[in-house]
């Protein structure tokens, strides 16, 4: 049958490990901060965050949520992509918010100034 594993251990660099397992470059065993990180079964320890303020963008298809955050370890932006439900994030330290907006600021000028390529052509 396609696409079925061998139930049967396959030894793969002196290891022995089931069709569905992968070697690590590590030996396979796992670091210090994962286990730290992962010790609630995969449940990260909540940390209080203060929300400065939050602005929605709909653009297209999608919708940008951007929040201003405040927690112990400092402050923060948050965005949030939405598409369908589907949300992606990225966070940017308020350290490198100027420069993270600068290259945003230039992009859109670049933008501006090159004529997009014709797609018929």
């Amino acid at each position: 049958m396609l696409g079925c594993y061998p139930a049967r251990p396959v030894n793969w660099k002196g290891q022995t490990m089931y069709s569905n397992e992968r070697s690590s470059s590590y030996g396979g065993q796992r670091s210090s901060h994962y286990q730290r990180t992962n010790q609630h079964h995969g449940q990260r320890q909540h940390v209080p965050e203060e929300t400065i303020r939050t602005e929605k963008v709909q653009i297209e298809r999608k919708t940008f949520i951007m929040t201003l955050k405040d927690n112990p370890r400092g402050r923060f932006l948050r965005i949030t992509e939405d598409v369908n439900g589907r949300r992606d994030n990225i966070i940017i330290p308020a350290t490198g918010l100027d420069d993270f907006a600068d290259l945003v600021a230039e992009m859109a000028k670049t933008s501006e100034a090159t004529p997009e390529k014709d797609e018929e052509a």
